[in-house]
C-alpha cells in the first residue's frame, strides 16, 4: 500500500497511540487560540460544567481551567490518554477542578442539558462535524456552548494531489462557510469562525514530532507498521507545508438555541 492511499486509520491503535502520547498535543493548536476561541463564550461561573471531548492527554483542557471558571471533564477513548491527562492537572494544581475520565464522544455519559460548555480541539472528525454537533447539542443547557477546531477548505477549488488526500482521509471536510451552515442547520447560533495561524501546525505540532519520531522508531525499530506509521506522518507533513494555503484547520463556535 503507498503512502499516498494510506490514512492514519489503517495503522495499529496501539502504535498511534504509543506515538500520540509523547506529544503534548494530539493536533495542531496553540494556548492562544485556545484563549481566543474561549473569548467568545460568555457567562461561565464557578459553577459552570464544561467538557472537553476527544481530550486527549490534555494539552488545550489544562490551558482552557486555566483561563474559565467551572468545573471540566476530559474525556478520551484511550486510557493511555486519560492516565496522562490526570497526571498533567496533578502536576499544574488542577486536580480539584478537571477530571479525565474513559469514554466515547458519540455516548456521552453526562445528564442532558447539564452542560454550559463543549469543547473539542481536532477531535469532531472521528464522528463527524455535523453528527458530532446534533449528538451532543442535547447534554448543553439552553444558551450553552459549544466550541471545535475542524480541518476545513479554505477554498472552493484546489490542487487534485491534497484533494485526494483529504477524501481519502475524511471524506467530510468542508469549507468554512459550509461548516458554519452546518452548525446553524444543527440548531445552533454561529457565534465566530476563525483560522488558526500556522504556528499552530508548525511550532506546536510539527516540530515537537521531530523527537518523537526519533523516541518511537528506536522504541519500535524493525517494525514495519511503525516504520510505515512515520512515513505516513512525514507525508502528511509535506503536503500541509507544500498546500497550506488550501485547508488548516479553523475554530467554530456556536450557542445552542
Amino acid at each position: 500500500m503507498s503512502n499516498e492511499n494510506t490514512s492514519i486509520h489503517d495503522f495499529e491503535i496501539k502504535l498511534i497511540c504509543e506515538y500520540y502520547s509523547l506529544l503534548e498535543r494530539q493536533g495542531p493548536g496553540s494556548p492562544e487560540v485556545t484563549k481566543k476561541a474561549l473569548s467568545f463564550v460568555d457567562k461561565l461561573t464557578e459553577h459552570s460544567k464544561i467538557a472537553d471531548l476527544g481530550c486527549g492527554t490534555g494539552g488545550q483542557t489544562m490551558v482552557l481551567a486555566q483561563n474559565a471558571p467551572g468545573t471540566v471533564t476530559g474525556l478520551d477513548l484511550f486510557p493511555k490518554f486519560i492516565d496522562l491527562f490526570n497526571q498533567n492537572a496533578q502536576k499544574l494544581n488542577l486536580q480539584d477542578r478537571v477530571t479525565g475520565m474513559v469514554g466515547s464522544m458519540d455516548k456521552l455519559p453526562f445528564q442532558q442539558e447539564s452542560l454550559d460548555l463543549i469543547w473539542s480541539e481536532g477531535a469532531i472528525y472521528n464522528i463527524g462535524f455535523e453528527t458530532g454537533l446534533k449528538t451532543w447539542k442535547p447534554f448543553l443547557k439552553k444558551g450553552g456552548y459549544v466550541a471545535v477546531s475542524e480541518a476545513s477548505w479554505f477554498t472552493n477549488e484546489r490542487p487534485e494531489e491534497i484533494d485526494a488526500f483529504w477524501q481519502d482521509a475524511y471524506p467530510g471536510i468542508d469549507t468554512i462557510p459550509g461548516n458554519m451552515q452546518k452548525m446553524q442547520d444543527s440548531g445552533y447560533i454561529p457565534i465566530a469562525s476563525f483560522i488558526l495561524p500556522e504556528d499552530c501546525w508548525i511550532d506546536h505540532f510539527y516540530k515537537p514530532q521531530v523527537r518523537a519520531e526519533k523516541i518511537f522508531l528506536n522504541k519500535n525499530a524493525g517494525n514495519k507498521t511503525a516504520i510505515d506509521f512515520i512515513a505516513n506522518q512525514k507525508h502528511e507533513t509535506e503536503l500541509y507545508y507544500k498546500y497550506k494555503k488550501f485547508y488548516g484547520y479553523a475554530f467554530y463556535i456556536g450557542k445552542k438555541i
